[in-house]
């Protein structure tokens, strides 16, 4: 994806266009994919703040590339898939769902993407699971038992962020459709309808302005799948392990992370910070080596001691 196509008004005039203009047949081998400069993507944070949901949508198929929309089968994210499929759109507009697989989501999620791939038959639906494991009991034997308790940065990690980084490389995603409202809170609170990550990667918030009233009220009224377990007080439905029921007057996502200082499962957290992460969890391999080897060389010195008393 490059660098982030967020740019600050700057032209050195070294750019040479045949035509005296930049199209998509241009030559020119740099031209970006898709870029904002900090005005346009301010200007229009402003102007879709006031569109409807359907009117997003509509601007980021006509206006974005390699456009996907990631989810987790959550309310907003099915709502966005009702809303697409009534634009009857044909290839190549149609939007590909990428949903990550972490091997610890409910029985109750998995039997709901039935039945969403069931009411709609179009949908691409792209499966991205932690790297060589394919269920919870192999993650388990390779990374250890209850990691999200023993090592939770390093979990969200191996399950969400690193298959999220290859689903974008592979499939070459240049933008993507969220779920994320502001009525969620945590950081989500001041979200802007567009985003650009530090890799580059364009998220679009298309439900930024809605509650949940009125999502969960769209769902009802469109008669649209959506998890069972909705029914049973949860709001927002993650892993297994780490998603509880809501009380009454509680804020949705309430029930995920119960006791922990935590907001987010790691793929809308800034990518430094895992790169950080996984830096110091290399030097901490090393450190170990290292320690481990002394203590063999040690012991390897003592023995010879011993001998030769």
């Amino acid at each position: 994806m490059g660098s982030s196509p967020v740019y600050d008004l700057q032209d050195d005039g070294a750019h040479e266009v045949e035509s005296g203009y930049v199209s998509g047949n241009s030559s020119q081998a740099d031209l970006p994919e898709i870029y904002f400069t900090k005005p346009h993507l301010a200007f229009l944070n402003r102007q879709l703040q006031h569109l409807q949901p359907q009117e997003i949508l509509q601007w980021c198929i006509t206006s974005l590339p390699s456009l996907y929309q990631e989810t987790a089968f959550g309310l907003t994210g099915l709502t966005t898939v009702d809303m697409l499929s009534k634009m009857n759109l044909r290839r190549p507009q149609m939007v590909d769902l990428l949903f990550f697989d972490t091997l610890h989501h409910f029985p109750e999620t998995h039997r709901l993407i039935e039945r969403v791939r069931d009411r709609y038959p179009l949908l691409n639906l792209h499966i991205y699971k932690p790297a060589d494991t394919t269920t919870a009991e192999e993650f388990a034997q390779k990374h250890g038992g209850r990691l999200w308790e023993t090592n939770d940065e390093l979990y969200d990690w191996l399950a969400k962020v690193e298959p999220a980084q290859r689903a974008y490389k592979e499939l070459q995603v240049g933008a993507v459709l969220t779920g994320r409202r502001r009525s969620q809170g945590g950081k989500r609170g001041d979200i802007d309808v567009i985003e650009v990550d530090e890799a580059g990667l364009v998220k679009v918030n298309p439900f930024a302005n809605w509650s949940f009233k009125q999502v969960n009220e769209y769902i009802k009224a469109n008669d649209v799948p959506y998890n069972e377990l909705l029914d049973q007080g949860y709001k927002s439905v993650g892993d297994w392990h780490s998603t509880k029921p809501v009380k009454e007057g509680e804020d949705e996502r309430a029930g995920r992370w119960q006791g922990q200082q935590k907001t987010e499962c790691g793929i809308h957290n800034p990518r430094s910070k895992f790169a950080q992460f996984l830096k110091e969890q290399e030097m901490k391999k090393q450190q170990e080596a290292l320690q481990q080897a002394l203590k063999t060389e040690q012991g390897a010195v003592d023995e010879a001691l011993e001998i030769a008393a």
